[in-house]
């Protein structure tokens, strides 16, 4: 860790996706993990998770993923491949390291950690998205006799047989939990608050994901649009079902919002042979359920918390003013900041997929930061 060029805080696909290119790029790079093992978030994920995007385009810079693995790949496929991309750029994180901090010091970066500062003058947040789950309360929570778990906590249906659950949330996590508990005979319903937007997970023969970076260059409105009507047909009406369909569309979803939209792998049909049946809003818990905003109760023996995660950032860097938006995201990732020398890596949601994404920021990142320290080696020589 001795005069790095770089400190990248995280050890999960974007730190590894800007180790690599920084290395290529001939910097001297240290990353910082807080955990014992690289792509933490990736093994505290359930069980049965696989990628949503599809291999072709997940794969970070400089390594495809194995043409052996399937189209979506499973959680541990990913993990394995992380494995391996760490092992193919010889990129040895510092585990057991957390970043207490980060601070600007003149033209260097110090973060600090429970070893001691570690400078230098570039510095990537890649912590990732999903590491600050994001827990709503309710009245009567402490009357609640049921068990309360956010997605980040469950793992497979076997805690739940016999039981009656509801899921809470439509975005993948919850969509694919509630299909897991259905499938294992589980007793489930989702409380959805408000309009949705499904995608499917393949469309005309081709991933979701080749759509969405094929008409990636339009304005959110116009792809949308052109979208719509193979949509529909796609997916079907699902009005009746208890859910209605957004005012915004999918990519326009993502872009303002910051919701992604459901990539179905079999939810929608297990709503519609009623496996899976559909709630709405909570207004509060009782001891042994729920009531809903409109007006109807039911009884549930457990909760699970599919409501996403809400990181803020401004605790890590708390001394740097217009990085951070209203909530502690930053304003851009993978671009430069209002901060020289400081570079977010994979912490806003993408619309063409988030590990493909991933790659294209660790690019410019490593581009940028090559640019920043010849400036400054140039700033140095003038005096």
């Amino acid at each position: 860790m001795t005069n790095p060029d770089a400190i990248v805080v995280g050890a999960g696909p974007a730190g590894l996706a800007c180790a690599a290119t920084m290395r290529g790029a001939g910097l001297n790079v240290t990353v910082l993990e807080k955990s014992d093992n690289l792509g933490s978030a990736w093994r505290g994920h359930y069980d049965r998770l696989h990628l949503h995007t599809d291999r072709n385009h997940s794969g970070l810079p400089g390594m495809a993923m194995p043409r052996t693995y399937p189209a979506y790949p499973s959680r541990l496929q990913v993990i394995e491949y992380l494995e391996s991309y760490a092992a193919h750029f010889d990129i040895r994180p510092v585990f057991g390291t957390e970043v207490l901090g980060l601070r600007q010091s003149g033209a260097q970066w110090c973060a600090e950690t429970k070893r001691g500062p570690i400078a230098a003058p570039i510095a990537v947040v890649a912590t990732g998205i999903a590491r600050a789950p994001y827990r709503p309360s309710w009245p009567g929570m402490e009357a609640y006799r049921g068990v309360i778990v956010h997605s980040s906590e469950y793992r497979n249906p076997a805690p739940y047989l016999g039981k009656r659950v509801l899921v809470v949330g439509f975005g993948n996590s919850g969509g694919e939990i509630a299909l897991d508990l259905a499938e294992a005979a589980v007793d489930v319903a989702l409380a959805v608050r408000g309009p949705v937007q499904i995608l499917p997970r393949d469309l005309l023969g081709l991933p979701i994901l080749t759509w969405a970076i094929l008409y990636q260059y339009l304005p959110a409105r116009a792809a949308d649009l052109i979208n719509a009507p193979i949509l529909r047909l796609a997916i079907g009406s699902f009005d009746r079902l208890g859910l209605r369909r957004a005012a915004k569309g999918p990519r326009q979803m993502v872009e303002e919002d910051g919701r992604v939209p459901l990539i179905d792998v079999g939810t929608l049909a297990r709503i519609r042979d009623g496996s899976i049946k559909i709630r709405g809003g909570i207004d509060r818990l009782a001891p042994d359920g729920v009531a809903f905003a409109d007006g109807s109760v039911g009884k549930f023996d457990a909760i699970v918390l599919a409501t996403g995660f809400r990181p803020d950032l401004r605790p890590l860097i708390p001394d740097v003013a217009d990085v951070f938006d209203a909530h502690g995201m930053p304003r851009v990732t993978g671009r430069t900041t209002s901060a020289p020398g400081l570079y977010f890596c994979g912490q806003i949601v993408s619309p063409t997929g988030q590990l493909r994404e991933i790659g294209l920021e660790a690019q410019r990142i490593a581009n940028l930061a090559c640019s920043h320290l010849a400036a400054e080696e140039t700033q140095k020589a003038l005096g």
